[in-house]
């Protein structure tokens, strides 16, 4: 017994079980009943999502806004930020850069005139 054991174990069983593939025809009409009724299922839900959605676009249309701001608000300046110079990776530069010299025009002629 012990061998037919060991047999089994390392080579299978002998004989193939006799069942068919697609099962009896109750298995099948069963597997189709399903199927249908998962199709079904999956269009009523799609279209209760589509009903309510299209009721919150309705509610939504027909309510007036309550927290409208009457007044135009007033444009407030912000100060521009550098993150960088802020956290310490770069030196923090200055707003408004430093205006060069320019030539004056008495030492342009001088120049022109050498």
């Amino acid at each position: 017994m012990a061998n037919r054991f060991l047999s089994r174990i390392l080579h299978g069983p002998t004989e193939a079980p006799d069942v068919p593939l697609g099962g009896t025809r109750a298995e099948a009409v069963q597997r189709l009943q399903v199927g249908i009724s998962g199709v079904v299922l999956m269009i009523m839900l799609v279209y209760l999502a589509d009903v309510i959605r299209d009721r919150a676009d309705e509610t939504e249309a027909a309510v007036a806004p309550e927290a409208v701001a009457t007044v135009a608000p007033e444009p407030t300046e912000t100060p521009k930020s550098d993150p960088l110079a802020e956290a310490g990776v770069v030196p923090e530069l200055p707003a408004e850069p430093t205006p060069s010299p320019t030539p004056t025009a008495s030492v342009l002629r001088n120049q022109n005139e050498q």
